[in-house]
């Protein structure tokens, strides 16, 4: 790292989105200083401003006048974009500045951005995330963290400013990996659970009763808790993710698990049934939406 104490360092925040602007947010009531990075897709930014965040128009720029770059965007593409393009980070980046990409990538991607960041003089960790934008707005979000243990040790007061239970999951392109089997847990057993909540509904199964019996057995869990409050009254409040991203990342998984021949045939199914839901126009969809989707037997 360079010479500054942690404390004194300048973040740059590039993805004020949903996820975010509660990280930028989180930065600030922790009382380091915060540059980020305009885009049309950010959140508004007024409140960070008046708390003296300084906006940038390119990544270069971002990067000379930041001493830690936190990249929270969609997923690999514009990892790399923002990183590689002209004008992007890695024309700017100082001799010791520190990149944490908090995105959701595919891991042979991850180790490459490393060795470039690295080559430029920078240091690299694969920081990504679990939880929802409400957690991510009370300083409350799961970290997964592949890269050099000691920079992971110097940086976790930055780290626990915006975030409450934190892994470090090995070496650089461990946490994109862990992030990756993680939400195909979780996106899988919840498109599982939907097929099986539309199954019920179109067979006359009562919802309060399928929920009931799942919550006694084998159905317990986060999961059926994220999905019954849309199983039972069709609230989707329980797990906004959209079926856009829920494919992507199935799409990720897939492409990882490729990449180490490993077994893949049940996330290549579920990519498929997101990947139709997609198609059908239901991109921007919570994942819960799904149990309608299927009932309605809406297939392409």
């Amino acid at each position: 790292m360079n010479s500054k104490p942690l404390s004194e360092q300048r973040v740059g925040m590039i993805g004020i989105g949903l996820m975010g602007h509660g990280i930028a947010g989180s930065i600030q009531r922790a009382g380091w200083p915060l540059n980020f990075l305009e885009h049309p897709g950010n959140q508004p930014v007024d409140e960070l401003v008046a708390k003296g965040a300084v906006a940038f128009t390119e990544g270069a720029d971002l990067a000379r006048h930041s001493d830690v770059i936190i990249i929270c965007v969609t997923g690999t593409p514009q990892v790399e974009a923002v990183l590689f393009s002209e004008g992007g980070v890695l024309q700017g980046i100082q001799p010791g500045t520190i990149v944490i990409d908090c995105s959701t990538a595919i891991p042979s991607s991850t180790v490459k951005i490393a060795e470039a960041v690295e080559a430029a003089g920078g240091r690299f960790l694969d920081a990504p995330m679990t939880r929802t934008p409400k957690e991510a707005a009370e300083g409350r979000l799961n970290l997964i963290v592949g890269g050099d243990p000691d920079l992971f040790e110097a940086l976790l007061p930055l780290l626990r400013s915006y975030a409450e239970n934190i892994t470090h999951a090995g070496p650089v392109g461990s946490g994109h990996t862990l992030k990756l089997l993680h939400n195909f847990v979780s996106v899988g057993f919840s498109t599982v659970l939907a097929e099986a909540a539309a199954c019920a509904e179109r067979g006359g199964i009562d919802a309060e009763v399928l929920v009931d019996v799942l919550a006694q057995g084998g159905g317990a869990g986060t999961v059926l808790e994220r999905l019954r409050p849309y199983i039972l009254s069709r609230d989707p409040s329980g797990f906004r993710f959209s079926i856009a991203n829920a494919h992507k990342d199935l799409g990720y998984y897939v492409a990882m698990a490729s990449d180490l021949d490993a077994a893949r045939d049940t996330a290549s199914g579920i990519a498929q049934v997101l990947g139709e839901a997609e198609s059908l126009g239901f991109a921007q969809a919570p994942v819960p939406e799904l149990v309608s989707i299927l009932a309605d037997g809406k297939r392409s």
